[in-house]
């Protein structure tokens, strides 16, 4: 019996006494005589989660992912760097939240003494203005914490708040139930919302930073329910807390060749760095999935790719799905680009530099982490230079990222002043545009995990999941629920799945938001 069934028997994932349980349905935990075949398209955390949900359960799964690394968007890749050292590049900083039960539970399968994650013990979130905010040292408890964080902070103005702010146009932040916000507040988006609730100019800012554009998106182009939720998943709904881990080395060492040693002990067949071409019907089983000249059959198949990948495999495969489920998938939208930016510096910056800091008014800067303050490798690089490792984001880029990232050096200088004088001993710099886009009006039309076909499921974030997850977490989710789906066709156990709480904790609240909603 793995972890995660411990937790099916109600022991729980973190300190949140709220938290509910989603029990798994019932069934034999192997299956009788010859066990399924499945191809998982995708290696990143959902093409995982279902590839590891499905091989505990004894069926066979051979993982499939076009890069030569396992991990999706949050993988990383070895370089060497303009002095000789070998380093580890990836596609910047993640936050592994307390209140992401599903993903934690499926690192740590391969992590069960947990020293892949390390806590940040806070990230301060500075604007142009000269605000300073910090999450260190508050209570974790709503409405404990919501109050301790307007009462202290520079930001929220507790005279604002009381006097600005409309209270009725408020409410669905502290009423949030999935997928009843999404009824509610998808028709409008992020921005609109926040100007209605009369949010103060330089809150509106932070909400902005922390929660907005973490979906790499205008907050013109967002959904109001999905900030909505993110407030509900991380400050008003759940006692986690906003203090969150990382990894003490990259990804690669950290996370995922831990978690390919984990697949290959249960008997999955992971194949990086091969690309799924098409999939057609077979001849002894229903699917034949085809690459690079290759051919295997399988009885099911999990399609955990990105919206680009996934809508170019469905153009190559005429015959997979149904008209109108295909046309939803042709819907599925990007968000605009996101930009990287990794620069090893000659000498350090100040020593009282956070780890990782938020920034809001900075241009197209989004946030600077300081590598060495948290991460191994960088710290080891940094004695022996006599440097830094500084890795600076941008969000949502509308122009030209030649000029963004030269741009972003220029903030940097401004947020950090000491980097002014120091030399870039070698730089790496990403630009994506491959993360969903939850724009307004579009959740009703989100594909789900189950599709016309019981053979085919999906999974990852640009999945719907009615279940008040997000980011990172609703990829995990989705992986165990697409496998689940399968699972429960074969009369074998689900797995246990953890969310924060459904609604608002609050019940006076939540009347209020009932009557004036």
């Amino acid at each position: 019996m793995t972890a995660a069934d411990r937790g099916g028997n109600g022991q729980r994932p973190g300190r949140d006494r709220r938290a509910v349980l989603h029990p798994p349905r019932a069934g034999r935990l192997r299956p009788e005589g010859q066990p399924p075949r499945v191809a998982v398209v995708g290696g990143g955390i959902a093409g995982i989660a279902a590839a590891v949900a499905l091989a505990e359960r004894g069926v066979g799964v051979q993982l499939l992912e076009r890069e030569p690394q396992l991990g999706g968007r949050l993988r990383g890749w070895p370089i060497m760097l303009a002095d000789g050292s070998p380093a580890t590049m990836s596609r910047g900083f993640h936050a592994f939240f307390r209140q992401y039960y599903n993903l934690r539970a499926l690192l740590g399968r391969a992590d069960p003494l947990g020293r892949a994650l390390v806590p940040m013990t806070d990230y301060p979130l500075i604007d142009a203005d000269g605000h300073r905010d910090s999450f260190q040292g508050l209570p974790r408890t709503p409405p404990w914490n919501a109050l301790a964080f307007a009462l202290l902070s520079p930001t929220f103005q507790w005279r604002d708040l009381v006097t600005r702010i409309d209270p009725v146009a408020a409410l669905p932040l502290v009423d949030v139930s999935v997928p009843e916000v999404y009824r509610r507040l998808d028709h409008q988006d992020a921005m609109t919302f926040l100007e209605r609730v009369r949010f103060p100019d330089a809150a509106r800012h932070l909400a902005f930073s922390v929660f907005s554009r973490s979906f790499f998106a205008d907050p013109r182009e967002l959904s109001a329910a999905e900030l909505a939720t993110m407030f509900h998943i991380y400050f008003l709904g759940s006692a986690e807390g906003l203090v969150f881990d990382v990894t003490p080395e990259p990804f690669p060492q950290s996370l995922w060749d831990p978690m390919g040693s984990y697949l290959a002990e249960r008997g999955v067949s992971v194949r990086a760095g091969v690309a799924v071409e098409q999939l057609t019907p077979g001849r002894e089983r229903p699917f034949a999935v085809h690459t690079g000249g290759d051919r295997a059959e399988v009885d099911a198949v999990v399609l955990a790719a990105d919206v680009t990948g996934l809508q170019t495999l469905l153009a190559a495969s005429p015959e997979l799905g149904e008209a109108p489920w295909r046309a939803r998938i042709a819907r599925l939208r990007t968000a605009p680009p996101f930009l990287v930016s990794r620069l090893w510096l000659d000498r350090p910056v100040n020593p009282e530099r956070p780890g990782f800091l938020g920034t809001s008014g900075f241009g197209p800067l989004d946030n600077v982490s300081v590598l060495e303050r948290f991460e191994g490798e960088a710290a080891r690089w940094a004695r022996r230079t006599g440097g830094s490792v500084v890795e600076l984001h941008a969000y949502a880029l509308t122009g030209d990222p030649q000029q963004a990232k030269r741009q972003l050096v220029d903030e940097l200088r401004r947020v950090y002043p000491e980097t002014a004088t120091a030399t870039i001993i070698d730089e790496r710099h990403e630009v994506r545009a491959d993360c969903p886009l939850f724009a307004p009006g579009t959740f009703g039309d989100r594909p789900t995990v189950t599709t016309p076909d019981p053979n085919v499921v999906l999974a990852g974030d640009l999945t719907r999941v009615d279940l008040p997850v997000a980011l990172m977490e609703r990829a995990a989710t989705s992986g165990f629920l697409a496998a689940d789906a399968l699972l429960g066709q074969w009369g074998l156990r689900g797995h246990p799945l953890w969310t924060v709480p459904v609604r608002g904790r609050l019940a006076p609240l939540r009347a209020a938001a009932a009557r004036f909603g």
